[in-house]
């Protein structure tokens, strides 16, 4: 017997994920997995399945994108993604769009059918699936000087400050965090210290109970301040080789 069809939004969804290993086939209903494999923004299943790297929420590629047209924020949990350019920030899960179309019957040949029909009534040619070639041998080649191409990434202008985030150390009594690896950023000179400490939030899984100092040379910040006034009121005092340098420490909120 085979399983009902499905639109996008999951109408008729009455089929059952079971789990075959097991001597008694534990059958649970679609729909208990929609939060994880639906987008908040068009409540339906994931089609082409994009990733925030910020915070890790996923949603249809073509609706996030519409999003941030007018957003620089996360439509789930509202953090600001990026300053000015929030789109260098997603990135494709195909592996998690791959168990979307593994769990939904027939989702995957009707968003084809779907994208031919929507070409061919347009006079145009359907593009060719992407087809990925075993790996052979890597074959380089010389290039003139002269002929070599220009990169096609270019860092925006908007990106005017570069950071290098040293970490002094945490006050007895914090553990389990995570190092932080990523101590060179490049970020817009309109973020604050309040970005500056989400950032090492995120990236050294700190709990919340825990309060992340940051100092500028023998200056503590507040969070409001942005980057490129500590930048014009520092100098040349807090630059290393261009680098704007933040020490941060992990301490205990002080008991009032």
């Amino acid at each position: 017997m085979t399983s009902p069809p499905y639109d996008r939004r999951g109408h008729e969804a009455s089929a059952n994920i079971s789990d075959s290993d097991s001597e008694d086939e534990r059958k649970l209903p679609l729909n208990q997995f929609y939060p994880y494999i639906r987008c908040a923004l068009c409540c339906g299943f994931l089609i082409d399945a994009t990733t925030v790297t910020e915070c890790l929420h996923t949603f249809c590629k073509s609706c996030i994108v519409k999003h941030f047209f007018y957003s620089n924020r996360c439509p789930t949990c509202s953090i600001v993604v990026h300053q000015t350019q929030p789109l260098y920030n997603i990135r494709p899960d195909r592996q998690l769009q791959d168990i979307v179309y593994k769990m939904v019957p027939f989702l995957e040949e009707s968003e084809r059918d779907q994208m031919c029909n929507f070409y061919k009534e347009r006079g145009l040619e359907v593009p060719k699936p992407v087809v990925i070639s075993p790996p052979g041998p890597v074959v380089l080649r010389r290039q003139k000087k002269d002929s070599m191409p220009q990169s096609v990434f270019t860092i925006p202008p908007e990106l005017d400050v570069s950071l290098l985030l040293e970490f002094v150390g945490a006050e007895e009594g914090i553990t389990n965090y995570k190092p932080l690896e990523r101590r060179y950023v490049r970020v817009s000179g309109e973020a604050t210290i309040r970005h500056v400490e989400l950032f090492i939030r995120r990236k050294m899984e700190l709990s919340p109970t825990c309060q992340v100092d940051v100092v500028c040379g023998d200056h503590l910040l507040d969070h409001y301040q942005s980057l490129k006034d500590i930048q014009n009121s520092v100098g040349q005092e807090a630059l290393q080789d261009g680098l704007l340098v933040l020490h941060f420490g992990l301490v205990l909120p002080s008991e009032s």
